[in-house]
């Protein structure tokens, strides 16, 4: 590991690449396999990504913020060495960053970077997370990550996968040590459906999602869902509130509740829209906006 200053250099020299810039970040650490696969992922679809997490496991850390400290014990996985700087990169590929502080604090990291090399991010984007974040998501670091992007002004999602037999804590090295793994197998799947969302939000110009708000995103089991194509992404709610309505879409003007979609058969993914600053649920005008951007992308339950 190095400091951050030479890994700034050494990726002003890399050759950029002609896509959208993306900040990825997470609360599990910079050396969880889930997120590396979604950082494969989305630079072998041409996207400019950079790494940016915690150089820890800070899972359930909620909004926690805290000036980057010198590295104290080994980082996760051993990936980085007791005496570590505060703020480090991977010799081999400076896009992959940790920071020795909290998720949302290398988020604002990765931001930082990436306009220091010539403008914000197009994106950002949080895991996916060991584990879903449904309902209550303040204490999820994943979340607050996307959030204080959306803050900053720059569109983001966050990711969550189920940790029921799919994901787990584990290094990405794994990735390639053992390719057939569980969690290989759902990082590199999940992977490839957060790939296929992204697209989607991405595919024409204009605002990619409106100022301050944020998408949450939970997906199910990989059990009887081995395929990209069996997914299917439905819009939803973060919490169930019946006395107020939602965008019309599905023959409703009630939105399903995304622990509900999450949790039920059928390979359904869960989209919610929230305010980045309240964590709430958006109204129904801003659920439309989305809702017209990704259109026939989403589904209905069945």
């Amino acid at each position: 590991m190095r400091s951050s200053i030479p890994g700034l250099f050494l990726l002003l020299a890399l050759p950029l690449i002609n896509g959208y810039k993306v900040v990825l970040g997470n609360d599990d650490g910079w050396a969880e396999a889930a997120v590396r696969a979604q950082f494969s992922a989305l630079d072998n679809a041409g996207f400019e990504v950079l790494l940016s997490c915690p150089a820890f496991d800070k899972s359930g850390t909620g909004p926690l913020t805290i000036i980057p400290v010198p590295v104290l014990l080994p980082c996760e996985y051993n990936s980085c060495p007791a005496g570590s700087p505060a703020i480090g990169f991977n010799k081999s590929d400076p896009r992959l960053n940790y920071v020795n502080a909290f998720p949302l604090d290398a988020m604002n990291y990765g931001i930082d970077e990436l306009k220091l090399l010539g403008g914000a991010p197009d994106l950002a984007v949080a895991g996916p997370n060991v584990g879903n974040n449904v309902g209550l998501l303040l204490v999820s670091g994943t979340v607050n990550a996307a959030r204080v992007a959306a803050l900053a002004g720059v569109p983001s999602i966050a990711f969550s996968g189920s940790q029921s037999d799919s994901l787990s804590h584990v290094s990405y090295t794994t990735l390639k040590s053992a390719p057939n793994s569980a969690n290989t197998v759902a990082s590199n799947l999940y992977a490839q459906l957060s790939l296929k969302l992204i697209n989607a939000l991405l595919h024409s110009p204009g605002p990619f999602l409106p100022a301050g708000i944020s998408l949450n995103v939970n997906y199910p089991s990989i059990s009887g869902c081995p395929k990209v194509s069996n997914y299917k992404f439905v819009l939803t709610r973060v919490l169930p509130n019946p006395l107020v309505e939602d965008v019309e879409t599905c023959g409703t003007n009630h939105l399903p509740v995304e622990s509900n979609v999450v949790g039920k058969s059928g390979c359904f993914v869960s989209v919610s829209v929230f305010h980045a600053q309240s964590y709430s649920d958006v109204n129904s005008a801003t659920q439309k906006i989305v809702l017209d951007r990704l259109g026939s992308f989403l589904s209905c339950v069945s």
